[in-house]
């Protein structure tokens, strides 16, 4: 096992294309896929306004195969109220339809 507990031989990453991919979601244990996903979505921004066409479509796969893996594992999981189409529209009623109107 390497440092934060990842699988310890570097040939167990995916690869695609001769690219590597990171280690499969499937085999990180909850920790890792939490850590993973939260290094994922601190480098999103930064990545879609500077990063390469490969370097987008790499991080689009990476990203999908994460929060794939992490919904796989918690199909029940609380969803807020106000983070559903219904809560958004409940949100707006009221309020002008421009902003600050």
């Amino acid at each position: 096992m390497l440092r934060g507990g990842y699988p310890g031989r570097m040939n167990e990453h995916d690869t695609r294309d001769d690219t590597v991919t990171g280690v499969d979601p499937g085999r990180l244990d909850d920790q890792q896929l939490m850590k993973e996903l939260e290094t994922i979505h601190r480098t999103r921004h930064d990545t879609l306004l500077y990063g390469s066409n490969d370097a987008l479509r790499a991080h689009n796969d990476r990203m999908a195969g994460l929060e794939g893996e992490w919904l796989r594992r918690n199909p029940r999981r609380p969803v807020a109220p106000g983070r559903t189409r219904e809560g958004a529209r409940e949100r707006g009623c009221g309020q002008g339809a421009a902003p600050g109107g």
